[in-house]
């Protein structure tokens, strides 16, 4: 006989104008393997089809059912209830524009990141679809790909003490985004445009250095060796 687990969850939906704030009470048993997901389903199938949260791949890959679990903001699909205590805590993820219980809208503020930065390859080469594929040595493909791995999820930036006082602060996402563009040799924005863009209480130079982004992450992206690295190049166009 597994354990009774008790949730605690916080409800609010803010298209409604009778809605409060409040935090709901459900019991679950315990089942081996069970996973925050799948919890989640039981008490909304067989307890409370109201209740709101966000998926899609269940496999760790989409980010869409991050949220605060314990105070610590994670993915409900890669926690486990038995690495969990009984009574388990559940907000939505803050910073983000709140849609309902669980449910936030990170897509906004991540396309708004995307199209800030530019995030896509600057060049003045016209595409030659039968040219033959662009090469680069295998540490800098290497270091794009773990770039690539950001699934933005928005764990990150709930976890940040300086994006939580400030909208405007890019985070760890839009840095490591960055990052990503300006370690690719195939892009051609020069020194000036990457200064202007990062070395600012904005960008790379915001971050108070508290690293919560990198301790909460779920595909363990390297983010303190990516700040390392913008900031170096900082420096470097500071001279220059």
């Amino acid at each position: 006989m597994g354990r009774t687990l008790t949730f605690k969850i916080f409800r609010y939906n803010p298209y409604d104008p009778l809605s409060r704030p409040h935090i709901q009470e459900y019991s679950l048993e315990e089942t081996p393997r069970l996973n925050l997901f799948n919890a989640l389903n039981m008490i909304r199938d067989e307890q409370d089809p109201t209740l709101m949260f966000d998926f899609v791949c269940r496999a760790g890959i989409c980010g869409s059912c991050a949220m605060l679990i314990n105070g610590r903001p994670t993915l409900a699909c890669r926690t486990l209830t038995s690495d969990l205590p009984k009574v388990i805590e559940l907000y939505p993820l803050p910073f983000f524009k709140m849609i309902g219980d669980l449910s936030v809208d990170t897509g906004v503020w991540f396309r708004e990141i995307a199209q800030r930065v530019e995030s896509w390859i600057h060049s003045g080469k016209e595409f030659d679809p039968g040219a033959e594929e662009a090469r680069m040595d295998n540490k800098t493909a290497v270091a794009i790909y773990n770039a690539e791995r950001c699934i933005e999820c928005g764990c990150c930036i709930a976890g940040c003490a300086t994006a939580n006082v400030r909208q405007d602060f890019m985070g760890a996402a839009g840095l490591n985004r960055i990052a990503r563009f300006m370690i690719d040799p195939r892009d051609e924005r020069g020194h000036e445009s990457w200064f202007e863009l990062v070395s600012t209480d904005e960008g790379v130079f915001g971050c108070i250095g508290m690293m919560a982004c990198d301790d909460v992450c779920p595909k363990d992206i390297p983010l303190l060796d990516t700040f390392a690295f913008i900031r170096r190049y900082m420096v470097r166009c500071g001279v220059r």
